[in-house]
């Protein structure tokens, strides 16, 4: 899968020396972009190494320099609220390995997405990810639009930001012959243009809360972990609404609201006006988007692959015919 890199056991233990004698090394599985190993040290103490390979063959423009935005959100996000890990060691330098590693500290508690719980705790978690929310849209950033600058996907506006990540994807689909419906799209951006200039601070937006990059302590009932905040983007805080709910055309989760609404957030506010509105169908529109190329750009197969590109071309007509195009 594209990213992901299968590093050499040794060179592996040598970059993490710094921190102590690996005892254990073990791949994780679950990461359909990145590789990511547990390591665990002779004192006991254990990290999580994350990898993304050097070759950018097969990466969305979006993606490019994407590791270093990870480790750079958690460090932007620490103290703020929100439970991200500590980072403990990088490695940019792709000398010892063709890859970019990042390794932090480990997590502790589960993967929401692999517990079973009542409905009643589900409601309690995902009022709860709403505050965690809230937490981080009250980080400021220092521009708008993806960290990286190899990403080449900033501005001083979101207008403009935004405008170049829509480009961007556009042109994905282009260079890998995926059918998009790139005049919808470019009506859609000209006809709300105005919309995106409301968005005047750009806030620290994770962009991909879904239950697998949260972890949960079962027995609190309680988040204690976030993680992969790689495809932050400095933006329109209704963009995590997007991408906590990545396959749905629904209205947002109301307990997400109701969370983010008790902790002070803005979610509720920004989507009580028509601006509000069509900027949530702008960032789904955009995410829908950036799941149809992915499946041809990170070669998924089978019947995934058929799920992901149907529903989220679904998902991309529903939007264009909300913005009314």
């Amino acid at each position: 899968m594209t990213g992901r890199y299968d590093a050499d056991p040794a060179i592996l233990r040598d970059l993490l020396a710094p921190l102590g004698e690996v005892e254990t090394l073990e791949n994780l599985g679950g990461g359909l972009f990145a590789t990511a190993v547990h390591a665990t040290f002779a004192d006991g103490s254990r990290s999580v190494v994350k990898m993304v390979a050097a070759d950018t063959g097969r990466m969305s423009t979006y993606e490019k320099g994407i590791l270093g935005t990870e480790a750079r959100i958690f460090g932007m996000l620490a103290g703020s609220g929100v439970p991200v890990p500590r980072v403990q060691l990088t490695d940019f330098t792709r000398t010892r390995l063709a890859a970019d590693v990042v390794v932090t500290e480990h997590l502790p508690g589960a993967v929401w997405n692999d517990l079973s719980l009542d409905d009643d705790a589900q409601h309690a978690l995902r009022r709860e990810l709403g505050a965690v929310m809230a937490s981080a849209h009250r980080v400021t950033a220092p521009y708008f639009g993806y960290p990286a600058p190899e990403s080449g996907l900033s501005g001083a506006t979101w207008r403009e930001a935004f405008g170049r990540m829509v480009d961007a994807v556009l042109a994905d689909g282009e260079h890998w012959d995926v059918a998009l419906p790139g005049d919808r799209v470019r009506a859609a951006m000209a006809a709300h243009a105005t919309r995106l200039d409301e968005v005047v601070s750009p806030a620290v937006v994770h962009a991909d809360l879904w239950a697998g990059n949260v972890f949960v302590d079962e027995g609190a009932l309680r988040i204690v972990g976030i993680i992969d905040t790689e495809r932050t983007v400095w933006a329109d805080p209704l963009l995590d609404l997007a991408g906590a709910e990545q396959f749905s055309a629904a209205p947002p989760d109301p307990d997400i609201l109701a969370g983010d609404a008790a902790a002070g957030g803005v979610l509720t506010g920004l989507l009580a006006t028509e601006a509000g509105q069509a900027r949530l169908q702008l960032c789904r529109m955009y995410y829908a988007l950036l799941l149809v190329t992915e499946v041809t750009i990170r070669a998924y197969e089978g019947e995934y692959a058929i799920w992901c590109e149907t529903t989220a071309r679904a998902n991309l007509d529903v939007a264009l015919d909300r913005l009314g195009c």
